[in-house]
């Protein structure tokens, strides 16, 4: 194992993973909208409105990324130096998205939330999107003491409601704001997540 790579825990020892996840930088920017871009141009062919413009402006877009990598919370999974995938991971809500009485979760128990989670069509089908989402859940119970992950998604698109649905994810309301196109909102409890014995992707950094 290479030094300063750091394995999901398993029993018996580190594995190796073909892949890396590490924090992203400011500039990494262009890596993270090439990744939007991407799923952006697979989107459109699957009967959906996801992302079709960036909202509520490409501008707000962009300083929404900017800040996520700025503040650390942004990670890019690796394969040498080819992006292939990214997450945004906070323990801070969006009031104006988690709110009651809309939002059915108990907003009092702690929570990872979950931001652009993008995985590039060439690794598509491996299950790496699913991988982040517990290693996200995972890294937020061993940091913060975070009971849920939680993330909002995109209203119209429903075939991403059933996959959420599919990886433990049930549904917690809605968001209140009618103009907000990422309002269906999810939820996942911490505790049902196993770390796999085979880990797609090894942590290298805090």
């Amino acid at each position: 194992m290479r030094s300063g790579l750091q394995a999901w825990p398993v029993t018996g020892g580190a594995v190796k993973a073909p892949l890396q996840i590490a924090r992203a930088s400011a500039r990494h920017f262009d890596t993270v909208l090439g990744l939007i871009e991407d799923a952006r141009s697979w989107l459109w062919t699957m009967d959906t409105d996801q992302w079709d413009k960036p909202w509520p402006d490409p501008a707000a877009r962009d300083r929404r990324v900017l800040a996520g990598l700025r503040n650390g919370k942004t990670w890019i999974v690796w394969d040498d130096d080819i992006a292939a995938a990214t997450i945004t991971i906070t323990t801070r809500r969006n009031n104006a998205v988690w709110a009651k009485p809309a939002c059915t979760a108990d907003l009092k128990e702690r929570a990872v939330f979950v931001h652009r989670l993008i995985t590039s069509r060439k690794y598509a089908g491996l299950g790496l999107g699913a991988e982040l989402i517990d290693w996200a859940g995972l890294r937020g119970s061993r940091e913060y003491g975070a009971k849920w992950i939680r993330i909002d998604v995109w209203l119209t698109n429903t075939g991403l409601h059933d996959y959420y649905k599919s990886k433990g994810f049930r549904p917690c309301g809605i968001c209140a704001d009618p103009g907000y196109p990422s309002g269906a909102l999810f939820e996942k409890p911490v505790a049902g997540i196993r770390v796999p014995g085979y880990p797609k992707f090894t942590e290298t950094g805090s």
